[in-house]
């Protein structure tokens, strides 16, 4: 029977050459080159969260994952997730290196679809700002019918009611309805907008629609005080309480279309299954615009989105 013999001498030897190469590791990060499979290690593990969401989204095994991130922090010198109940949360660190990874990972799926595509292809990432009406009524039927064209085009949308975002540059594009839009921005008036009385048939059937100071209202709340509807009813029926206030145009037009009552909308949520009370009501008419900031008119993706949506959105 063999038998393997170390002297005490070359074990010490060993475990000091072992403990002088962990050492250098990990007090010289600088000589350590990130490459992309580690990029795509730390997105997947801020993505999933968790070792078992990364494995899924790499395909791998969950220790194969852990010992990954393990060597990485080793030999990156800095801690890249701390454990908590809640999952794997990533340092300042690997949330920044997870950023880059998004843009590589982009820039690579830009690359395959160009190859497919045989030419030049937009990418990037857009961030688009509007309001919940606008989402529904105008800009969702829009991005479906050219969107698809664009398939390395990345948009993050968010609903908001003012211009705040762009100026703090949260958002590259803006849709807004509004008469006055800031001169600080660049872009175009795309339609105008008017605002009718309107109501589901089910609901005027059980009402006189000629009298409509006797109608249950739904109105915005407080969230759009100066919204010219609510100046507008005031005005001509200044003893009419709402029976309903919503914080969006969107939750407004819902009420309606459920029977609830009546509310002054924008022509483009006016569909099939509502009947107007009332022409266009005076005073309230805005325009649709199309808005982005200076700097941001030198970005093509920007540019791309800008002009697609100029020719998509143009109202009758």
């Amino acid at each position: 029977m063999a038998r393997l013999f170390v002297s005490v001498g070359h074990y010490k030897l060993a475990f000091t050459h072992s403990i002088l190469a962990y050492t250098q590791l990990i007090n010289a990060p600088t000589h350590y080159r990130l490459d992309y499979p580690d990029l795509a290690l730390i997105l997947a593990l801020v993505r999933g969260g968790s070792l078992a969401r990364a494995s899924q989204l790499l395909k791998v095994d969950v220790s194969t994952v852990f010992r990954a991130v393990r060597r990485l922090e080793a030999a990156l010198g800095q801690q890249l997730f701390e454990k908590s109940r809640a999952g794997y949360l990533p340092t300042t660190l690997a949330q920044s290196l997870a950023e880059q990874a998004e843009r590589a990972e982009q820039a690579l799926d830009a690359a395959r679809i160009g190859v497919e595509q045989g030419g030049e292809v937009i990418s990037g990432t857009v961030r688009l700002t509007c309001t919940d009406s606008v989402l529904q009524g105008l800009l969702l039927p829009a991005l479906a019918r050219f969107m698809p064209s664009y398939r390395a085009l990345t948009i993050e949308l968010s609903t908001s009611n003012d211009f705040a975002n762009l100026s703090r540059r949260d958002a590259d594009i803006a849709l807004r309805l509004t008469r006055t839009p800031p001169e600080h921005l660049v872009g175009r008036c795309l339609a105008q907008v008017s605002y009718r009385v309107c109501g589901s048939a089910a609901y005027l059937k059980s009402v006189d629609p000629a009298d409509l100071a006797s109608l249950t209202w739904i109105a915005p709340d407080d969230f759009l005080p100066d919204h010219p509807t609510i100046a507008w009813r005031r005005q001509q029926w200044p003893g009419v309480v709402p029976g309903y206030r919503c914080n969006s145009m969107l939750s407004v037009t819902e009420l309606v279309r459920a029977g609830l009552g009546v509310a002054a909308l924008p022509d483009f949520l006016i569909g099939d299954d509502l009947q107007s009370l009332t022409g266009p009501l005076q005073g309230c008419d805005t325009a649709l615009w199309l808005l982005t900031r200076p700097d941001c008119r030198a970005l093509r993706s920007v540019v791309t989105l800008f002009d697609e949506l100029g020719r998509a959105l143009r109202l009758p």
